[in-house]
């Protein structure tokens, strides 16, 4: 799992929570796969000309899941999520203080999601998927999971940016074809 955290990165990462990154990221690809085999499969039985219209529904359940999933992931390799083309060109206690900030941001949108997810997973309950008659809310409880990911990750990296310093070893530049 030490390959799976780049050494630029881990003076923001708790060791602890690697093995949550790995299952998330095995996770987004499991997503991907089962998103791409039922768009397969919807495609090929509507050309055959015998749909199976419930694929819609796994598809979409696919997709929305790997969305979420991937977001979280997103958040603790800082791959989206952040002004760091602004804190790049600072330094000192202004860096300090915008990188706070940036994951503050994202730790309260995280918040913000676990809330605003969790009541509209409820209010999911009233309204149902054709043809199945499967209750949406399965569609959202995605949301509040991924919203509590993004708190947890964010708070590691304030934690961490505050105790080690939120700049941490230069990248070194990869040779083209590796």
């Amino acid at each position: 799992m030490d390959r799976l955290v780049l050494q630029s990165d881990r003076h923001l990462k708790w060791r602890s929570l690697d093995w949550l990154e790995h299952t998330l990221m095995i996770g987004c690809g499991l997503f991907l796969a089962g998103f791409t085999v039922s768009v397969l499969f919807d495609v090929i039985t509507r050309e055959i000309g015998h749909p199976w219209l419930w694929l819609q529904e796994v598809t979409s359940a696919f997709f929305t899941y790997g969305i979420f999933c991937g977001t979280a992931v997103a958040t603790r390799r800082q791959d989206h999520l952040q002004l760091s083309a602004l804190t790049e060109l600072m330094g000192g206690r202004v860096r300090e203080g915008f990188e706070t900030f940036n994951r503050l941001v994202v730790l309260l949108i995280g918040l913000a999601m676990v809330v605003f997810g969790f009541q509209n997973f409820l209010q999911g309950f009233n309204s149902f998927r054709m043809p199945s008659m499967t209750p949406i809310a399965y569609l959202y409880w995605p949301i509040p999971v991924c919203g509590v990911f993004i708190v947890l990750f964010s708070a590691e990296q304030i934690a961490c940016g505050l105790k080690n310093g939120f700049v941490g070893p230069a990248r070194e530049p990869t040779p083209h074809g590796s």
